[in-house]
């Protein structure tokens, strides 16, 4: 995956009227309708498809576990158990058919094809719920050490995507720490300023208890953390800014929005003998693994 990153919508918001996990018996099928994909998709197929786009195929099986669980709950959740289409973006899940995969593999493909189905047929039918409820299970590829809740990253608390810790990702993402260079007018140009040497020095910048950013104000305007990362195209919200004569230097850590499951962070407990519902339930704080069986008519 292009480490995946953001799956989500700009506003995390749940639902009015919950979606209730359904305990049915009979075994039906339930087709996916990707947008840009001719045929539907039958879930668990479809499950395939997003894990190998969403994380990397080198990772360990039980963090590829835990990626196949949060698609699958992520997708249940979104389309309704496949009542509605959705996007193959990096806004929803990315997902690759079996052609793709070929191409992006080449000669590991055999090897590679067998892990996925192995560890996404291990899992299937799990999904993650709070109270009975499908979460949105938002994930992201890296953290700087915390994740971000729900509530500092939208304005819409959610009690199982709070912030937590998740540490060590450095030792298994070249992704953690990245310098950007911009020149005065690149700067002025991207907040539509103009630059004068007064703003040196008089940049407020304040932060969120997982010390990304959460507001910026400079020439008497202000900007949020997230309209920052758009504005420059940065990687992520934890962010420090130097004046240099003739230069911004901007030096990020992790990569995404940082809601949710950090991807590298399952790699990292998943190499420290967690299992994937260890990992699932440490990042979606106070949720539960359940199977089911649901049985939706087809369109």
């Amino acid at each position: 995956m292009i480490l995946p990153f953001l799956m989500i919508k700009d506003k995390v918001k749940e639902k009015a009227v919950p979606e209730v996990v359904p305990e049915i018996e009979v075994d039906c099928p339930i087709l996916i309708e990707v947008k840009g994909v001719k045929e539907k998709i039958p879930l668990e197929t479809y499950v395939l498809g997003v894990v190998a786009a969403e994380m990397p195929i080198t990772f360990h099986e039980e963090a590829l576990k835990a990626q196949s669980i949060a698609a699958r709950t992520y997708v249940l959740r979104e389309t309704d158990y496949g009542s509605k289409s959705i996007d193959k973006t990096v806004q929803k899940q990315v997902y690759v058919g079996p052609e793709e995969r070929k191409k992006r593999w080449g000669d590991s493909f055999k090897d590679y094809e067998d892990k996925l189905q192995r560890v996404v047929a291990s899992t299937e039918g799990e999904i993650i719920v709070y109270q009975d409820q499908l979460i949105t299970a938002m994930f992201f590829s890296t953290s700087n050490g915390q994740t971000e809740s729900a509530e500092n990253y939208s304005g819409y608390a959610i009690p199982y995507l709070v912030s937590v810790p998740s540490q060590k990702e450095e030792e298994y993402s070249k992704k953690v720490q990245q310098t950007f260079e911009f020149s005065h007018k690149e700067w002025a140009d991207a907040f539509k300023i103009k630059w004068s040497n007064n703003i040196v020095g008089n940049v407020k910048i304040a932060h969120t208890d997982s010390n990304r950013v959460k507001t910026i104000e400079m020439n008497g305007k202000s900007w949020t953390g997230r309209e920052v990362r758009t504005l420059l195209g940065l990687p992520s919200t934890d962010f420090e800014i130097a004046f240099q004569n003739d230069k911004v230097i901007v030096e990020t850590t992790g990569y995404g929005h940082g809601v949710g499951m950090s991807q590298y962070g399952a790699e990292v407990l998943a190499n420290d003998s967690k299992k994937a519902h260890d990992i699932l339930l440490h990042y979606y704080t106070g949720t539960k693994i359940k199977s089911f069986s649901p049985c939706l008519k087809s369109p």
